[in-house]
């Protein structure tokens, strides 16, 4: 019995991580209330699930709420430019729906609406994960995280199964599983990232947690890219 509660047992780093999912899931839900900060407070959650992944986390709350502090600047431009987009393409969908013809020029602006979906979902998948490691500009960040989404698919095909499971779950098998939600899909985004984003790490540059408590970037950055 106390061999099973050593800290170093598998099943109890499991537990664990599993805990540290859930905190983080609440301290995401809760600093994501006022929306504007919504993208901080992504960002924050996967600089610190990429630490868990090499098990280099910490105090997880104090983690967060510094990555948090650092990327709120930053990562809030994005996710306003990410909101701005998701809207107008929402309503895009929308029409496309109800305005539906069956001729060719329909289904061309069809095609290319679908292709831009497809896009944006990619760029919202790593755009996130790329702001908790790398500084870069703007234009940058959107660059390299279509760039990074297309040339590993597969890794971009898994997280999409990720989103989409626990979707799934929450919404039509076991509502209570909200309580993993976003940090547990995070953590295992992360553990199919990390070795990617060390690949695609500039070898002339720091990373982010190199440099904990430094200013966050600004559009004035330098635009070095990331090496996809």
């Amino acid at each position: 019995m106390n061999k099973f509660l050593t800290p170093d047992n598998p099943v109890m780093i499991f537990i664990t991580k599993i805990v540290y999912c859930v905190w983080l899931n609440i301290l995401w839900f809760l600093c994501c209330i006022p929306i504007v900060t919504a993208g901080a407070s992504t960002t924050a959650l996967f600089y610190v699930t990429l630490k868990m992944v090499k098990n280099e986390e910490g105090n997880i709350t104090s983690q967060f709420f510094r990555a948090f502090r650092d990327n709120l600047k930053f990562s809030t431009k994005i996710w306003l430019i990410m909101l701005v987009v998701g809207t107008v393409m929402c309503v895009d969908g929308y029409a496309l729906y109800h305005l539906r013809f069956s001729n060719a020029f329909w289904t061309v602006i069809t095609a290319v609406f679908l292709v831009a979906v497809v896009a944006y979902l990619i760029v919202a998948m790593y755009i996130f994960p790329l702001m908790a490691r790398f500084e870069n500009t703007i234009r940058m960040m959107f660059f390299n995280s279509i760039m990074i989404g297309m040339r590993f698919l597969i890794c971009t095909a898994l997280m999409a199964v990720i989103y989409f499971v626990m979707a799934f779950i929450v919404i039509n098998i076991f509502t209570p599983a909200i309580v993993f939600g976003e940090g547990l899909c995070a953590y295992l985004c992360s553990c199919l990232l990390y070795r990617i984003l060390e690949m695609c790490a500039p070898k002339d540059a720091e990373a982010k947690d190199a440099k904990a408590g430094d200013a966050e970037p600004d559009e004035t950055d330098s635009d070095a890219d990331i090496a996809p």
